[in-house]
């Protein structure tokens, strides 16, 4: 395949030669192109990398079956907790198959790479990992699925738990993940312990969800850098949401975001829409990774979400009221090539030696883009094209 006449992220034009799957050369677009017979012609359109969910849950989305009514009793994690509990113990249809209507539609936006946390907790076992296991190996051509072990339930509240994201490792999932030591599990240190000794052991990276704000959640916050420097995890651990670094005054986040930096945790937002967004521009100028995901889809969390990064970048950027078109920029790179780095994506970008994946849209630019999400008109994977005009085409 030979793109022709693509705009670049930084407005350059280009041909983009493509060989087995790769970029083999980035042409000018004066190039001669008249022997060639393998031409798809963008026309100008804006050819931008694949986007990437750092954060996904595709154990618990209900896309494809008929309304499920939210009925947590309360706003609290440990109400939604409660209630999805109740939800996931009456499905009769399996997470691979509802998993699977989620990946086509992901990718159908031109999402190519994610992170999906899994349940794993004493009243599944294993369960989830292996119905997402199913996913992964199924769409392994056509886009990488990273697994974190979560234990949605707790760790210590949850007995047996500890065990079981162990063998969730030792089974194919690629991160241990962790969930409100204090405000749910109630026992900082011995959370810690359970998920931090799991990574060390097994060699693998922690993502916590949480949730806790205020100071509690700051001092949690300082407790996870700790732990990263003393276990020599640098940029292997990421934090999803961190809401208190939203609600603390901003001395306290700028010294927090300083500690974060040194210990190379991420943080990872989805712009939500009732809590506290972490002060974005503010961790990224003190050099924290900041990346995006989407969070819950169509679950017994949320009755929202479509998978869209484009979209979700928009609301990111909403949250955090971006006006102007270099923060739109920060707002897409949480989904594109910061989210790379966190999740270790290699060859990913449009560089020569780089992954041919490719998101084309009708847009004059990044800015446009995010604040507009045209459908995507072409999606492609290692050089073939994997959906159209926002049709999933694998």
């Amino acid at each position: 395949m030979l793109i022709a006449n693509a705009v670049l992220a930084d407005g350059t034009k280009r041909h983009i030669d493509v060989k087995e799957g790769r970029i083999a050369a980035l042409l000018p677009t004066t190039a001669d192109l008249s022997a060639r017979d393998d031409v798809l012609d963008v026309a100008g359109a804006l050819l931008l990398p694949p986007l990437v969910d750092g954060h996904i849950h595709l154990d618990k989305t209900l896309l494809g079956l008929p309304w499920v009514p939210n009925e947590a009793k309360g706003n609290k994690v440990a109400d939604r907790i409660a209630a999805e509990r109740k939800v996931r113990a009456g499905r009769t249809v399996p997470e691979s198959e509802t998993g699977s209507n989620l990946v086509r539609q992901v990718v159908a936006s031109g999402t190519l790479h994610m992170r999906s946390h899994v349940d794993i907790d004493n009243q599944l076992g294993l369960k989830n990992l292996h119905e997402v296991l199913k996913i992964r190996e199924r769409f392994r051509d056509l886009v990488t699925i990273q697994i974190v072990a979560f234990p949605q339930s707790g760790i210590v509240r949850s007995p047996g738990t500890a065990e079981l994201l162990d063998a969730a490792i030792a089974e194919g999932a690629d991160l241990v993940g962790g969930l409100d030591p204090v405000g749910i599990d109630g026992d900082l240190d011995g959370h810690l312990d359970a998920v931090f000794g799991i990574a060390e052991r097994r060699g693998v990276g922690v993502d916590i969800h949480l949730h806790d704000g205020g100071e509690g959640g700051i001092a949690q916050l300082l407790a996870i850098a700790e732990r990263t420097i003393a276990s020599g995890m640098k940029g292997r651990v990421a934090v999803s949401h961190a809401f208190a670094l939203g609600s603390v005054d901003a001395d306290t986040a700028t010294r927090t975001a300083d500690v974060l930096a040194k210990a190379g945790v991420a943080i990872m937002s989805h712009g939500p829409g009732g809590a506290a967004i972490p002060p974005l521009a503010l961790l990224r100028e003190r050099g924290v990774e900041v990346f995006g995901g989407s969070d819950n889809i169509r679950d017994a969390w949320s009755p929202f979400g479509s998978g869209d990064m484009l979209e979700r970048a928009m609301m990111i950027g909403y949250r955090a009221n971006f006006r102007h078109d270099r923060e739109l920029q920060l707002a897409f790179e949480m989904v594109t090539i910061a989210a790379s780095r966190v999740l270790r994506i290699k060859g990913y970008g449009i560089a020569l030696g780089a992954a041919a994946d490719f998101v084309v849209v009708e847009a004059g630019s990044v800015a446009e883009a995010v604040a507009t999400r045209p459908r995507r008109k072409l999606v492609i994977k290692g050089g073939k094209v994997v959906a159209k005009d926002g049709v999933f085409a694998a």
